[in-house]
């Protein structure tokens, strides 16, 4: 058997050295639950190497965190082959929850913190979401849309974002749901409905009844004056 090398002791932490930032529910919800060296290793040396991204939007390539020297050093201690190790301490955080996993056109994986502005984000990136074995994440509005309507701009991008954070998901499937068998494949006609539901409720959504017309009509009834509904875009 082996010896094991000696534990060199570590001489402190200095003044003035830099801080990486962890959200407390890592500790409290996800530490604790967590069984495998491989995810402990990975979760842990994220949050350093997403500290030392730039921009709103920190993601971290797969290649970059198997080819990390640090990492790599880390994993050493547990198993032969570090960077399938790290491979797996991945998926396991991905299937946690812990991180958000996409993938650029050419099936190359990213990674990301699982925050609301980072799921936001990965969806005006070049990059979709890939749902890990076992679960995974919640389809978005903005595959909705791509696989029901066709090719999202810019400016629908922002509105998209807009009503995810406005409705719940279920009026929103429901609502796209309705357009598709209605055969009036736009986002137009999908925001009046979430519109219409917004103000009188999905029961009470009266089949055949043209919604951009219902619409306007609860709002003139309401007292509520409003542009009219064609000259937003």
């Amino acid at each position: 058997m082996a010896q094991q090398e000696p534990v060199r002791p570590f001489s402190g932490f200095t003044p003035g050295s830099l801080a990486v930032a962890v959200p407390n529910p890592f500790f409290t919800q996800v530490l604790p639950s967590i069984e495998r060296v491989e995810e402990l290793v990975v979760s842990v040396y994220f949050f350093f190497a997403q500290g030392r991204k730039r921009g709103t939007v920190r993601v971290l390539s797969e290649a970059e965190l198997t080819t990390d020297p640090l990492l790599l050093q880390a994993m050493s201690r547990h198993s032969s082959d570090p960077a399938e190790a790290i491979r797996q301490g991945l998926a396991l955080a991905v299937q946690r929850g812990t991180l958000l996993r996409a993938e650029d056109a050419e099936g190359a994986a990213h990674y990301a913190l699982n925050t609301p502005a980072n799921r936001r984000a990965l969806r005006t990136l070049s990059l979709r979401e890939a749902a890990p074995a076992g679960g995974g994440l919640p389809s978005s509005i903005f595959r909705l849309y791509e696989d029901n309507i066709g090719t999202i701009t810019p400016l629908i991008a922002e509105e998209l974002r807009q009503a995810e954070e406005r409705y719940p998901w279920s009026w929103i499937e429901a609502a796209f749901r309705e357009a598709v068998e209605m055969n009036k494949r736009s986002w137009r006609y999908i925001k009046a409905i979430l519109r219409r539901w917004e103000v009188e409720g999905p029961s009470h959504e009266a089949p055949g009844r043209d919604l951009e017309v219902g619409w306007l009509e609860e709002r003139y009834r309401r007292g509520k004056r409003r542009r009219p509904y064609s000259a937003e875009i």
